[in-house]
């Protein structure tokens, strides 16, 4: 079984600080103003900071939870709180949510959906539970049962959250909500590891999105729906 040792850790730790310049800090210790929030999905092969590029504290706002929800477990009609908290707080205008290739928990919620089964551990349960209903719309709605199945999933589930944080009254207008898919399956494309553009604000026309984008990155804009 996978584990590692409070040595391990703190070994890895030290590394991570031998790095850091001595002025790493300095511009953020009395407070942060990201200028990103990026919702992700929690999985061990999906580093925020890194698919951004990011080096600098402060800069993006890290939630993540299985599948990527942007709505609260409890009530649905709400955002998250720990997405919502940089946009009410720290004034943050950009909204990122990331799911990715292979996403078990949209593969859990596939299971359900087909077979009704759910994850026995109730924690767990409770996160799943969400997208049932939306693999559940995708598959009435045409998405068939093949081998991408899950991807496509995958990225109908990034639409949804998108549509719901452009629909919602806790997010201020002028917020830029995004919805990427992390590809490191060469799902996509021949490149592991990109990051596709999949809606904007509701939008998911891939002309409109392209619209978007430098010329040099229209490659990162695709679909499987």
């Amino acid at each position: 079984m996978p584990s590692a040792t409070a040595a391990e850790l703190l070994a890895r730790n030290r590394d991570h600080v031998e790095q850091l310049p001595d002025d790493h800090f300095d511009d953020v210790l009395d407070g942060q103003l990201p200028p990103v929030v990026s919702l992700c999905c929690a999985d061990s092969r999906v580093s925020q900071e890194k698919m951004w590029n990011v080096e600098e504290p402060g800069w993006l706002f890290t939630p993540a939870n299985i599948g990527n929800v942007a709505w609260d477990v409890e009530d649905s009609s709400t955002v998250d709180g720990n997405l919502l908290y940089p946009v009410a707080n720290t004034d943050t205008r950009t909204i990122a949510v990331v799911g990715h290739t292979g996403c078990g928990a949209v593969t859990a919620a596939y299971g359900a959906a087909t077979d009704g089964a759910l994850p026995d551990e109730p924690g767990i349960r409770k996160r799943v539970e969400p997208l049932v209903p939306i693999v559940e719309d995708a598959l009435d709605g045409g998405i068939t049962d093949d081998e991408d199945v899950i991807d496509r999933l995958v990225e109908y589930n990034v639409r949804e959250q998108v549509a719901f944080l452009d629909e919602s009254d806790e997010i201020p207008d002028d917020t830029i909500v995004l919805g990427f898919v992390y590809d490191f399956h060469q799902t996509y494309g021949d490149e592991p590891g990109r990051t596709y553009l999949v809606a904007a604000d509701g939008e998911t026309d891939l002309t409109a999105l392209r619209e978007r984008v430098d010329g040099d990155d229209e490659i990162a804009v695709r679909s499987l729906l």
